[in-house]
């Protein structure tokens, strides 16, 4: 009988273990975080938010694109996702938000978060979305050169792209910025990841390189989960506090 006894009490410490084990396995929110950064930046913008996230425990890989083509940058950020250990939030900002929506079909996406991002659906391009409003008078973003790469103005950089960070802040960005490819504008999605993932979109209300109108009219189409965060285009640079909030959020929310 004491046998009986002592084998029932070790079943059933056994069986707590795996419900107790199950349940913190659930309550795990994702860990993994992967910034995509857009035209005419590169990914040392994504440096105050990825100290906010690795200082709460995230692990943050940060995408350099080649801004050659859309193929090019989804490549780029598959090779991130690779890497990754587990499931991840994808993140992208502004032509990033392009990439990710193709990108985030990738089995380790758990959620997207558009950040003042372009969000296309399968068959529509960047340049669709980017003409369904006028461009604010800030607005720098120049025809393409005779190798077919489009810059920003540099005069209008700072108001039109990032007004509300420092002047000196806003002249490395423009140095760092990359060669992006005007071929990428006209390139359409091939399968759109949010119509199969839970998708966050933060509208950053100051915008003037993608005015607010477009970014609030691309997410309610979508079903995206909307945060207005009153900031420039590079809302994540002036106001890192508050595009990290949504980000945790949606690892918390996802498994």
């Amino acid at each position: 009988m004491k046998k009986l006894k002592n084998g029932i009490f070790a079943t059933l410490a056994i069986l707590f273990s795996i419900l107790a084990s199950a349940t913190i396995t659930k309550a795990q929110a994702v860990k993994n975080v992967v910034l995509v950064h857009g035209a005419f930046a590169d990914g040392s913008g994504w440096k105050p938010l990825y100290n906010i996230l690795t200082k709460k425990g995230y692990n943050v890989t940060i995408v350099q694109n080649p801004l050659s083509s859309l193929e090019d940058d989804v490549a780029a950020t598959h090779l991130a996702l690779d890497k990754q250990d587990g499931p991840a939030i994808l993140v992208g900002h502004s032509w990033g938000g392009t990439v990710i929506t193709q990108a985030g079909n990738h089995p380790k996406v758990a959620a997207l978060v558009y950040v003042a991002a372009v969000q296309p659906d399968s068959g529509e391009t960047t340049v669709q979305w980017l003409q369904t409003a006028p461009p604010a008078p800030e607005n720098g973003v120049l025809p393409p050169d005779d190798k077919g790469i489009v810059y920003y103005d540099k005069a209008k950089y700072h108001a039109g792209f990032c007004a509300d960070i420092p002047k000196a802040d806003a002249d490395f960005m423009y140095a760092s910025q990359g060669a992006f490819h005007a071929k990428g504008f006209i390139t359409p999605v091939t399968k759109a990841a949010w119509k199969d993932k839970p998708s966050y979109g933060i509208v950053a209300t100051e915008d003037k390189s993608i005015v607010p109108e477009i970014q609030r009219n691309m997410y309610k189409r979508s079903n995206t989960k909307i945060t207005e965060v009153k900031g420039s285009h590079v809302v994540f640079l002036s106001q890192p506090a508050a595009v990290a909030k949504v980000v945790i959020e949606a690892a918390t929310n996802s498994k």
